[in-house]
C-alpha cells in the first residue's frame, strides 16, 4: 500500500529533518549504497560533456577504442563542438582501464570542454562539414536540393574495421528525415588518435528515407543496425485535420517530393556492404515501434529491441536463419513485478515472452504498400484500434497489425506496455550464456507507477507498480543457454535514493575533505551525525516521499531544506541513463541524456570487484 502524507505531516517531517532527529536523512540506507567498498559495485565518472549536450554514439571497438558524440551543445560550449561533434577518446585502451581510476570532477561553471578521466577527446567531424560530394555532413536534402536540418544531432556510432589500421565509422543523425554518415578513418599514431580520410552521407532514397535515426549496434556479421525512433502516428499522418508532432510528414514530403507513407518509418535498418557502396535494408519483420536500438545475440538469430517513449514494450525477434534478419518471429514481453517493496532498487521483473507473429520483410512490405499514395483526408486509411483488437481475437485476415502497430498489438494480447523511456540495450561482444544483457531506462516514472498513483483507473493493465523516480535505472538480464532472458533486475538506480553512488573524490583519494554523500562512510561529517542516526532508523523512502511532497508545497527555503535531506548527493549518482556499452571484463559504460545533471556525465559501472 502506498503512503499518503498530509500537508501537516510533510511539514512536521521537514522540521524534524532540520533538527537532525529523523534518522532516514543521514543513514537509513547505509550498507545498501555501493561505491567505496573493496567488493561492492562501484560507479566512476569517466567523462563530462559540454553545456547543453548529451552523450550519444557510445561505441567500443574490439581493441578498446571509445567513440562518443557531443549532441546539440549549448551556446556556452566552445565553438568547435557546434552544431554537433563526432569524436573519440585518444590515448586510452578502455579494455585496460584501471578499475580504481580517478573520477573526473564536474566543472564549477558551465562546461566549455569535454573532460575525460583518461586520454583526450578528439573531434573527428562536425555536423555540416563538407562531404566528398559537396553536401553537408549529417544533413538530408529536399528533392529540390535544399538542406532540411542543421547537423546538430549526431547519435549512434558504429565502427566497422577494415584491416589493422583503419575502418569506417557510421554515425546516425537523429532528425526527420533522418540521416547516416560514414567517416573513413585511419590510425594516426600509437597514442590512439585518428585521421579522417573521407566524409560522406548515405543515400536512403531507395527506401524512401529514414526517420529519427537514434542508437544502434553493429551486427555479429559486421553490418551497422540503425534504429528509427518514435514511429509516426499513422492516423494523424494521413489526416487532413491534424499533424504529427513537429509535422514530420511535411519534412518527408519535402525530402521525397510527394506525400509519404507513415508505415514506411519505424524499423531497424541494416546497412549492407558497409565497406563498399553501403545499401540500407529496412527489416519490416522486426516490427514497427519507437526503436531505440536492437542488439543481436552471438547465436546470430536472437535480437532484443528497446521501445523508447511512454507506455512502451520490450520486444524480441528470432530470425529463421542465422545472419539473416529478413524473416522471423516477433515476440513481446509480459512483466511480472517481483520484490518486497515498490522501491525501484528492490523490484525485479519476471519476463514471459508472448509470440505475436511470423513474417518476412517482403510480406510486411506488401501490406505497407497498400497505404501508399494517400492524400491527406478526413477519413484516412490506416490500421485502426478495432482492427488491432480483431487481430488479437483471431478475427483478422492477416498479421499486419503485429508488424505495423506492434506496440498496440502486443498490449492487446497481454504484453506489458508500461515501460518508460526504454533506451540502450546491449551485451559485451563476446557474450556467452550466463553473461548479462543490460538495458537503460532513462526515467522510471509515469506509466511505471501504479494506476492508483497516476489516476489511470480505467486502464485494465497494471503490471508495473513502482514508487518510481525521475533519474532512471539500469537493468540487467542473464542470458540462458539459448540466449533467452527471463528476469530483469535493477543494478544501478539513480537520484537521491540511489542504490550505488560514485564519482566523488573518495574513489581515488580517501583522505579528501571534499563534500561527499551524506551517508557515505568516508564523509568527514558523518561522526558528528552518528548519534542522531543511531537513535532512530526510519524509512528512508518515507523521508524521500516527504521531501518530494514538500518541494511541491513549499517555497524556496523549504525546497532547499528538502534537497538537503537526500541520503545521497545526486551529483554522485546516475541521472537518466541512455547509451550503454559493456567492456569485455563486464564493466558497463553508461552515458546520460539528462536535464538533472549539468553537464551530462559518462559513467563506468563495475558490478563487482
Amino acid at each position: 500500500m502506498r503512503e499518503h502524507l498530509s500537508r501537516r505531516a510533510t511539514l512536521e517531517s521537514l522540521i524534524a529533518v532540520s533538527l537532525g532527529v529523523h534518522a532516514g536523512t543521514a543513514g537509513a540506507r547505509s550498507g545498501r549504497i555501493g561505491g567505496h567498498g573493496k567488493t561492492e559495485p562501484t560507479l566512476n565518472r569517466f567523462a563530462t560533456t559540454v553545456a547543453g549536450a548529451e552523450f550519444t554514439g557510445i561505441f567500443l571497438t574490439e581493441d578498446g577504442r571509445l567513440f562518443f558524440n557531443v549532441q546539440h551543445p549549448g551556446a556556452e560550449a566552445e565553438e568547435r563542438y557546434r552544431p554537433g561533434a563526432i569524436g573519440a577518446v585518444a590515448g586510452v585502451d578502455m579494455t585496460s582501464l584501471p578499475r580504481d581510476f580517478e573520477s573526473v570532477q564536474p566543472p564549477k561553471s558551465p562546461a566549455e570542454y569535454v573532460k575525460t578521466a583518461k586520454g583526450e577527446y578528439q573531434i573527428l567531424a562536425e555536423g555540416g562539414d563538407e562531404t566528398v560530394n559537396g553536401k553537408r555532413l549529417g544533413v538530408p536534402y529536399s528533392k529540390s536540393g535544399e538542406p532540411l536540418t542543421d547537423g546538430s544531432n549526431p547519435d549512434f556510432n558504429g565502427f566497422v574495421p577494415d584491416g589493422a589500421d583503419g575502418g569506417y565509422l557510421f554515425t546516425n543523425w537523429e532528425t526527420q528525415p533522418g540521416m547516416m554518415s560514414r567517416l573513413t578513418l585511419e590510425r594516426a599514431d600509437d597514442a590512439g588518435g585518428w585521421t579522417v580520410a573521407e566524409k560522406r552521407n548515405l543515400d536512403f532514397r531507395p527506401v524512401e528515407g529514414t526517420w529519427n535515426n537514434c542508437f544502434g549496434t553493429v551486427s555479429p556479421w559486421g553490418t551497422p543496425l540503425t534504429s528509427e525512433e518514435y514511429e509516426p502516428d499513422a492516423r494523424t499522418w494521413f489526416s487532413s485535420e491534424e499533424t504529427t508532432y513537429g509535422n514530420g510528414e511535411r519534412a518527408i514530403e519535402e525530402y521525397l517530393g510527394y506525400v509519404g507513407n507513415a508505415y514506411r518509418y519505424g524499423y531497424i535498418v541494416e546497412i549492407e556492404n558497409p565497406k563498399g557502396d553501403p545499401k540500407p535494408t529496412k527489416h519490416y519483420a522486426m516490427g514497427r515501434f519507437a526503436h531505440e536500438n536492437a542488439v543481436v545475440m552471438p547465436d546470430r538469430k536472437t535480437a532484443y529491441m528497446s521501445d523508447d517513449g511512454t507506455g512502451t514494450v520490450f520486444f524480441k525477434f528470432v530470425a529463421d536463419e542465422p545472419g539473416d534478419l529478413s524473416a522471423g518471429t516477433l515476440y513481446a514481453a509480459r512483466a511480472r513485478q517481483l520484490g518486497p517493496t515498490d522501491d525501484t532498487a528492490d523490484v525485479s521483473f519476471g519476463i514471459e515472452w508472448i509470440e505475436l507473429a511470423h513474417a518476412t520483410d517482403d510480406q510486411v512490405l506488401s501490406w505497407i504498400e497498400e497505404y501508399d499514395d494517400q492524400d491527406p483526408s478526413p477519413n484516412p486509411d490506416y490500421v485502426t484500434d478495432a482492427e488491432v483488437e480483431a487481430w488479437a481475437n483471431g478475427d483478422a485476415a492477416d498479421d499486419r497489425a503485429a508488424f505495423l502497430e506492434s506496440r498496440k498489438a502486443a498490449a492487446a494480447v497481454g504484453a506489458t506496455d508500461e515501460f518508460r523511456k526504454m533506451e540502450g540495450v546491449n551485451i559485451k561482444s563476446d557474450a556467452r550464456p550466463g553473461d548479462f544483457l543490460y538495458m537503460a531506462m532513462s526515467e522510471v516514472n509515469e506509466t511505471m507507477l501504479s494506476n492508483e498513483a497516476t489516476g489511470e483507473h480505467d486502464d485494465p493493465q497494471d503490471h508495473i507498480e513502482l514508487e518510481g523516480n525521475d533519474y532512471g535505472a539500469v537493468y540487467r538480464m542473464r542470458l540462458d543457454g539459448r540466449y533467452d532472458v527471463h528476469r530483469m533486475e535493477p543494478v544501478v538506480v539513480g537520484g537521491p535514493n540511489a542504490n550505488v553512488c560514485g564519482g566523488c573524490p573518495y574513489d581515488s583519494h580517501p583522505n579528501s575533505k571534499s563534500t561527499v554523500c551524506r551517508d557515505c562512510s568516508y564523509n568527514p561529517t558523518r561522526e558528528r551525525r552518528s548519534s542522531a542516526s543511531r537513535e532512530t532508523r526510519g524509512d528512508a523512502k518515507g523521508v524521500h516521499r516527504a521531501t518530494e511532497a514538500a518541494k511541491g508545497l513549499a517555497g524556496g527555503g523549504l525546497r532547499r531544506l528538502a534537497d538537503a535531506s537526500s541520503t545521497v548527493d545526486p551529483e554522485n549518482t546516475i541521472a537518466n541513463p541512455d547509451n550503454l556499452v559493456i567492456l569485455p571484463d563486464g564493466r558497463v559504460v553508461i552515458g546520460e541524456d539528462s536535464d538533472l545533471h549539468r553537464p551530462n556525465m559518462l559513467w563506468v559501472y563495475d558490478p563487482e570487484l
